[in-house]
């Protein structure tokens, strides 16, 4: 199976120190310049917006969860949540961070990054989509990106085999821009 081409222009071999600016779309933005404050807090009224309309409710302990996610552009484990939470004054007990976390990930608010056993907060909340996580494996960055023709493609090839792709979970080793500077 061949992966199509990225829609974005392919980042040069020895990168700038400076990361460059986001895509037009907003994927990438964990490796891209780009006013943190304001992803954050888009992303947490649409988190919002999409719980009630579920008929769900973002408690304050999910809620600091989610911006717990949001803070850092990069995939957070439970146990690291947890510790944010009770410094927060949620309680220092597992199922605290494990049932918000939990629901973010059942809502579409957060993915779980299986290899590194971690989560990372959704930058699309309630829209429907296939992405694909860029893991810095220096640093622990993860970006989302688009990936609706690799799941395509994935889908394509399940059923030469007569299989019926339900869920996949697209997770890509590598350098980000500023890593990448910065290596040998």
């Amino acid at each position: 199976m061949s992966l199509p081409q990225t829609a974005y222009p392919a980042i040069p071999a020895a990168a700038p120190a400076a990361a460059p600016a986001a895509p037009p779309d907003g994927a990438g933005l964990a490796f891209h310049a780009h006013d943190h404050a304001h992803c954050s807090g888009a992303v947490l009224a649409r988190a919002e917006a999409h719980v009630a309309a579920r008929g769900a409710r973002l408690t304050p302990v999910r809620r600091r969860a989610l911006e717990i996610l949001l803070e850092a552009h990069r995939a957070v484990g439970a146990y690291e949540v947890l510790d944010r939470l009770a410094q927060s004054g949620f309680g220092s007990q597992p199922p605290v961070a494990y049932r918000a976390l939990d629901f973010l990930v059942d809502h579409g608010l957060a993915h779980r990054i299986r290899r590194l056993n971690a989560f990372a907060a959704c930058m699309h909340p309630g829209e429907t989509h296939d992405a694909a996580f860029l893991i810095c494996r220096s640093c622990d960055m993860v970006a989302e990106a688009p990936a609706g023709p690799v799941r395509r493609e994935l889908d394509a090839a399940a059923a030469v085999l007569g299989f019926a792709v339900e869920r996949s979970n697209i997770e890509a080793l590598g350098l980000c821009p500023a890593c990448r500077a910065v290596a040998p």
